[in-house]
């Protein structure tokens, strides 16, 4: 007797990933603009990490966070687009059964795992402006390393179960995946099995670990923002609110790029297929870029710690 994990890989042993299915043609034109953004992604991190590690000045608890923030966007860069290029360079359409759910569990814990990350920097920042006196007691590098292993170990072990049960299922359906990536939603649908309880488990999981992060980011800016409003000192409230300029504009780009996934995947029906897939693929792009950029440009402390870099090469 086989079981159905068994099954399932006995009737399939890899997918094809079928990238813009009415706008093929056209890949090659878009796989120019999507290389220069890979690139500067990973540059820009590499480059903000580098900078953090040689720096003395900045080996600071919200610097090790940024640190950490980078390391995610470089891991979810690389699981994703180099495979996305290869289906456009070489018609590399393939995908092993076990790489796909790979892929799968690698951009369903990490995404979590990045908002979970502005969430503690959000308390970060908290700290600094309603507790400041007790930040240096609060916010210590035994924190950010409890910080650490929390983000990392909470959503893995929670995003853990969406591939395996996709895994489980039996695909006799086909093995033609119609989008660039794994996504659960497109794999699971090839299945013959009933997919109702991996949906809901994805759909309850995912809205509660990125829900209970948003609210409580959402939560440490109201408290800081009525701190900053009782300041009466002139120019202190402008002080105050740009030590959290660059946190907040990334966390702003973080949900309102997610709520345009949401909503373009939530309309499918109503608008091209093509649609979502891209912006899927911008969604695990863009805001590896963006994110170092925008601390580059607005903290002047790495601004400097990179001009000293570039002095030293």
């Amino acid at each position: 007797m086989i079981s159905s994990s068994n099954y399932s890989t006995a009737l399939v042993c890899e997918f094809l990933l079928i990238c813009f299915p009415n706008f093929q043609s056209w890949q090659h034109w878009l796989s120019l603009p999507l290389s220069l953004l890979f690139l500067l992604a990973m540059g820009a991190n590499i480059t903000l990490l580098i900078t953090i590690r040689m720096e003395a000045s900045l080996h600071e608890p919200m610097y090790y966070l940024l640190s950490l923030l980078s390391l995610l966007d470089i891991v979810l860069c690389l699981t994703v687009i180099p495979k996305v290029l290869a289906i456009f360079w070489f018609d590399s359409k393939s995908i092993s059964f076990s790489a796909c759910f790979l892929q799968m569990f690698i951009m369903n814990s990490f995404l979590t795992m990045e908002c979970c990350t502005f969430m503690v920097m959000a308390y970060d920042r908290y700290v600094a402006i309603c507790h400041p006196l007790r930040y240096p007691s609060i916010i210590t590098g035994q924190f950010v390393a409890r910080a650490a292993t929390f983000v990392i170990t909470r959503n893995a072990l929670f995003s853990l179960p969406v591939p395996i049960l996709s895994a489980r299922l039996r695909y006799c359906a086909g093995n033609v995946i119609t989008n660039c990536m794994c996504t659960n939603s497109s794999v699971s649908k090839l299945s013959c099995d009933d997919i109702t309880f991996n949906r809901l488990y994805q759909f309850v999981a995912g809205w509660s670990l990125l829900g209970s992060d948003l609210i409580l980011i959402v939560l440490s800016y109201a408290f800081i923002l009525k701190v900053v409003l009782r300041i009466k000192v002139e120019g202190a409230v402008v002080k105050a609110l740009s030590t959290c300029g660059s946190h907040f504009t990334l966390i702003l780009f973080f949900s309102t790029v997610l709520l345009v996934l949401v909503f373009t995947n939530l309309a499918r029906e109503k608008i091209p297929p093509d649609i979502p897939i891209l912006l899927n693929i911008l969604h695990h792009l863009i805001p590896p870029a963006v994110n170092p950029i925008v601390y580059g440009v607005r903290t002047k402390e790495i601004k400097q710690g990179i001009q000293n870099l570039l002095r030293r090469l």
